[in-house]
């Protein structure tokens, strides 16, 4: 089911009930190794705020692998409403 807009759809539909809820910004994670959802949460408007160095390596029990990359680190994105 992927490439077929239904996530943009989803992530587009939480911006619009956070923003009636009165929420000032939302804030997003995901891995280092997430290509594609790193594009797409850009592409809705996101912006990159930190890195928390390690944070799978330190909540995780076992490796993981996404692209041939090892998951490490937590990216942190926002979007300002």
């Amino acid at each position: 089911m992927q490439k077929q807009g239904i996530g943009k759809l989803l992530i587009l539909d939480a911006i619009e009930k956070a923003k009636h809820m009165g929420a000032k910004v939302i804030e997003i994670g995901t891995g280092n190794s997430s290509i594609h959802q790193l594009s797409l949460y850009q592409k809705c408007g996101f912006r990159l705020q930190a890195i928390d160095h390690d944070f799978f390596i330190r909540h995780y029990d076992e490796e993981i692998f996404e692209n041939g990359i090892q998951c490490r680190d937590m990216v942190r994105l926002y979007l300002d409403l």
